[in-house]
């Protein structure tokens, strides 16, 4: 199985988590990444974690590169045949220290399997403890304005996409205010190749850009115990995703991956409070009435 195009990709993802890890460092200011190599028999990796920062409380920039066996049970939940494969990708995650600053995610990988079969997926979403409707016409227009530059139908289609995801069906609610998701995108022909790297290759440069913009603006606002607390319950809704729905997170510990950069996603401090239910006409109730699927964010009134 020739990796010849994989480790082209895994060399210039690699290159995007450095560049991603400088940009974070630069807004946090107070700390910097600790860089973990890490080898195991299905591959290598580097864990980029920043912790206990002034503005970001927990950070991980994580990129891998890892081969195996696609498993049957692995291939059917993926919609492939099982047998040999070649992955890489960057995961990343950032925890602010203030709830009036949302939580971001993005990834961006790689698949190649023996029979030739290729395909790109990836996404970004923000998940705001408090939804600020400003923020969330301007951060989806971002991501519009990237996907617009490769194909039209691009955001309309992996925004629906991240709404359908990005969604814990036992709460009926959103996860956030959503943002793109895709997968199984398989070119067609080297063009077509070209085409998808230089996508996930755009999103991965944009994604600690926007960030750094957000904790600008936001992370000297002043907030409340109060507030904290919905920060801390919040959190307890990422872990249910990250714990039930994730593929990524199903895909690394099914497939023999490193298991503490796998559960890097998850918060530092979250609680559960039985039949929690916020004050009508609170913010905190505005925010739970707008993780809903289908909002056009950027027009919303």
């Amino acid at each position: 199985m020739d990796h010849k195009r994989g480790l082209r990709v895994a060399e210039e993802y690699q290159s995007l988590q450095t560049r991603a890890c400088t940009i974070v460092e630069q807004a946090e200011e107070t700390t910097k990444f600790d860089h973990n190599e890490w080898n195991k028999e299905i591959g290598s990796g580097n864990s980029a974690v920043l912790q206990e920062g002034k503005k970001i409380e927990k950070a991980a920039i994580n990129f891998s590169k890892v081969s195996g066996v696609y498993t049957e049970e692995m291939a059917k939940s993926a919609g492939m045949k099982p047998g040999k494969f070649f992955a890489t990708g960057i995961s990343s995650i950032l925890h602010p220290r203030s709830p009036m600053v949302p939580i971001i995610h993005m990834n961006v990988r790689y698949f190649e399997l023996e029979d030739g079969a290729s395909w790109f997926g990836g996404g970004i979403d923000l998940t705001p403890h408090y939804i600020d409707k400003k923020e969330a016409a301007w951060f989806h227009q971002q991501l519009k304005t990237v996907c617009d530059r490769f194909d039209l139908s691009y955001y309309p289609d992996y925004k629906k996409q991240a709404d359908d995801y990005f969604f814990l069906s036992h709460r009926n609610e959103t996860r956030g205010v959503g943002g793109i998701f895709f997968d199984h995108l398989q070119p067609k022909n080297n063009e077509d190749f070209e085409k998808l790297l230089s996508f996930t290759k755009a999103l991965a440069k944009l994604y600690p850009e926007l960030y750094a913009a957000i904790l600008k603006n936001k992370s000297e606002l002043p907030f409340t115990e109060r507030e904290k607390q919905w920060q801390s319950l919040r959190r307890g809704r990422y872990v249910e995703f990250n714990l039930l729905h994730d593929r990524g997170t199903k895909f690394g510990l099914d497939s023999g991956g490193n298991t503490e950069s796998i559960l890097l996603s998850m918060p530092p401090m979250a609680i559960w409070k039985y039949q929690f239910e916020p004050e009508p006409g609170s913010a905190e109730r505005e925010t739970l009435n707008g993780l809903k699927k289908e909002i056009d964010w950027i027009h919303q009134k």
